[in-house]
């Protein structure tokens, strides 16, 4: 069994935490958060600042589940430290950094893996298995919801500059990879983005080659779902919520599956590669056409 330590506490920690329990490849080692008071209960050393959970020593891998603004710093301090790093997307808030990533993790010799916890969908993989071989003519990805019933305590997600942006830098990145989950590498060819008075994009719609990403940070309910025509004129579709009929109840698989790949990253060292850094080049060059547009 590997030693995890998870750095960050907030939201999403919790599906990371009960894949753990169940995990065949990983235990949990050491936890990390600012705040006190989510430290606690744990079972293992707990700690406030993840350079102090990396000297401690005794891990194996780390999972940064932390706010999108550090992501490059307590990144780059775990791969310094030699070991793989499991980053919630997005990788970083900005390209730049994204790539110094990518150039750190391959002098280590050690995996930096994005979690895109949405291939690992059920409903996706079914239909992965049911379209097989066939052609793709064309996909849709829809990512929708009112964002500020997902964050819980985690309101950095509506700062913008903590979060990298609005919904095309959060949650563009699970759709736009739930797109090479199916077709490949794919590059933009337009964007729409509407912003709020505050100028946080909350709609948008990214073009691509064969394929269209939905996004709304301000739609009255959720939807998160893929439409695939095939050459044949057939068109098959997949609902991520399907069959979970509580609130973030596919997480909970979909985490699961995040770790069983990780571990395999782990296993690969310099030698995994994932679509981390190609989803932070498309937010990057979406918001800079929006820009000169």
């Amino acid at each position: 069994m590997m030693r995890l330590g998870v750095i960050g506490l907030g939201v999403i920690s919790r599906f990371y935490l009960a894949a753990l329990e169940r995990s065949p490849d990983f235990t949990l080692a050491a936890v990390c958060d600012r705040d006190p008071a989510v430290l606690t209960g744990h079972g293992v050393p707990a700690h406030r600042d993840h350079r102090e959970l990396l000297a401690a020593g005794g891990l194996d891998a780390v999972v940064v589940t932390a706010p999108n603004d550090v992501h490059a710093t307590v990144c780059r301090d775990v791969l310094d430290a030699g070991l793989p790093v499991c980053v919630e997307k997005p990788l970083a808030t900005t390209l730049a950094d994204g790539r110094d990533l990518a150039d750190l993790a391959a002098r280590r010799q050690v995996a930096l893996f994005t979690a895109f916890h949405r291939r690992y969908n059920s409903n996706v993989l079914a239909l992965r298995d049911e379209i097989g071989d066939a052609a793709i003519e064309s996909l849709t990805v829809r990512y929708l919801e009112r964002i500020e019933e997902h964050v819980g305590r985690d309101r950095w997600y509506l700062d913008a500059a903590r979060c990298g942006g609005g919904c095309v830098a959060d949650n563009g990145p699970n759709a736009l990879d739930l797109v090479r989950l199916f077709l490949g590498p794919v590059a933009l060819r337009g964007v729409r983005i509407d912003r709020d008075d505050a100028g946080v994009d909350r709609q948008a719609v990214l073009v691509l080659d064969r394929a269209t990403v939905q996004l709304d940070w301000s739609f009255s309910g959720e939807v998160k779902d893929v439409e695939v025509r095939l050459g044949d004129g057939s068109v098959h579709h997949a609902d991520l919520l399907a069959g979970y009929p509580e609130f973030k109840e596919s997480l909970r698989h979909e985490y699961a599956g995040v770790l069983r790949e990780f571990a395999e990253a782990v296993r690969l060292g310099a030698a995994w590669s994932d679509g981390g850094l190609a989803a932070l080049s498309i937010v990057d060059e979406a918001y800079r056409r929006e820009a000169h547009a």
